[in-house]
């Protein structure tokens, strides 16, 4: 993943925590649940990706098994 892709997930997850925390400060449950909902899938986001480089180079060491 790029660095713009990194700092794109970090800027959604913070972007969810903001919303959250104003959802909290104000009583306002639909933004706290938003605010939640853009934490959890900026995070789902970066481990998918987390998971496809570590199995990209598993697979340039020749570690994945015979073909």
């Amino acid at each position: 993943m790029s660095i713009w892709g990194k700092a794109k997930l970090k800027a959604e997850e913070l972007l969810g925590h903001a919303e959250q925390v104003y959802g909290e400060s104000h009583g306002d449950a639909a933004a706290e649940i938003a605010g939640e909902a853009h934490v959890m899938e900026a995070e789902a986001e970066e481990e998918a990706e987390e998971k496809a480089e570590r199995a990209e180079h598993r697979d340039e060491d020749g570690l994945a098994g015979s073909r």
